[in-house]
């Protein structure tokens, strides 16, 4: 299941650094996260600050 980025987002980009596959972008107002790429591994979430970053 791919994880997604909610709107606590306050774009620090330390969730892109730390996606092994690259799935994470910057957005318009905030990082998204392109679910075909993303591999569910978690360690986007357990990077971001805010708990911005779950389950879908």
């Amino acid at each position: 299941m791919a994880y997604k980025i909610s709107d606590a987002c306050i774009s620090c980009g330390s969730c892109a650094d730390t996606c092994p596959v690259g799935a994470i972008s910057q957005g318009d107002t905030q990082y998204n996260i392109d679910p075909a790429q993303c591999a569910s591994c978690g360690a986007c979430a357990a990077g971001c600050p805010v708990e911005a970053i779950s389950e879908e």
